[in-house]
């Protein structure tokens, strides 16, 4: 096995763990964090019918005069958490499963989490 197929295995095994234990709280959506090297995405998806319910990016453009002011990475993620909050309050959604996809919990996923914990969001 190459270093690099090793390295995929461990991820996927690191992702995967943080889902084990969301089968057992199915009536919550799950809140998904992805990122990248510039920008972070979150969504809210509903496991049993397979939807996105709302979902909220750091590339998107009813954002972008907000994320052009700030400089770091980290403020990005408290933006788009706030909007994550913010867009599920609005659907009424008041409680999620967060999943971190195997990042650790840690910079921007924190800060994105926090911000949506302080809209009311809970997980």
């Amino acid at each position: 096995m190459s270093k690099l197929t090793k390295d995929n295995a461990r991820s996927e095994r690191r992702r995967n763990r943080s889902k084990r234990t969301q089968n057992n709280i199915s009536n919550r959506p799950r809140l998904v964090v992805s990122r990248s090297l510039k920008n972070i995405q979150a969504q809210i998806v509903d496991d049993l019918n397979g939807k996105t319910l709302v979902s909220v990016s750091s590339l998107d453009k009813s954002l972008k005069s907000e994320i052009t002011k700030v400089k770091g990475k980290v403020e990005r993620s408290i933006i788009v958490g706030k909007k994550i909050g913010e867009k599920a309050k609005k659907n009424k959604i008041k409680e999620v499963w967060f999943d971190r996809n195997g990042y650790p919990y840690t910079g921007r996923v924190k800060a994105m989490a926090d911000a949506a914990r302080k809209t009311g969001l809970k997980f």
